[in-house]
């Protein structure tokens, strides 16, 4: 993920945004903005997003039918999301979510501190793992590399000094030694 991947926060109503917003500024993370699960998708698709804060129940496109989504393509399907509800406890819907591989669930209004905690984290680690999933890429590149070089160089392999299932090594010694001398 680039230095400059982007939290992407939605929710169908402006004020809910705003606080949302306002909450997380003190990160100092790119910030970004999406009032439907279409425009979510869009922004998600076009790359460049590190984290996902999603309203669960809006117009049209819900928040789980764009987790439903990203989850079946391999380029978002790593993307952290946190969803947001409004509506209270519900068991169908934490099954559902977590189910999906949502990172959290969060009810509203949301505590700035707590969230600003999570986001930090899911964030961060998110970043890492994709880091360390690119120095595993380029680790084999160069091991495959190092490989198709010696392959090339290698020379024939000398007996093992315990032998093999034909009985010892031959090494050298002294009876050879001897019949050079005669």
């Amino acid at each position: 993920m680039p230095s400059d991947a982007k939290i992407l926060i939605v929710d169908d109503h402006e004020d809910t945004l705003y606080a949302l917003e306002s909450a997380l500024a003190p990160l100092g993370y790119l910030l970004a903005r999406a009032t439907s699960g279409d425009e979510a998708l869009k922004q998600v698709l076009r790359g460049q997003v590190g984290l996902l804060l999603l309203d669960v129940r809006m117009p049209g496109v819900s928040g789980l039918d764009v987790v439903r989504y990203m989850r079946r393509l391999e380029q978002t399907q790593r993307i952290p999301v946190v969803l947001l509800t409004g509506f209270g406890p519900d068991a169908e819907l934490t099954s559902t979510a977590f189910g999906l591989g949502v990172a959290d669930l969060v009810m509203k209004p949301v505590d700035p501190w707590t969230l600003r905690a999570k986001v930090r984290y899911l964030y961060d680690a998110h970043r890492r793992h994709l880091a360390l999933e690119q120095e595993v890429r380029e680790l084999r590149a160069r091991v495959k590399d190092h490989d198709v070089l010696t392959e090339h160089t290698l020379r024939p392999a000398l007996p093992h000094p315990r032998g093999t299932d034909d009985g010892p090594a031959r090494v050298p010694g002294p009876e050879l030694e001897e019949g050079r001398r005669a």
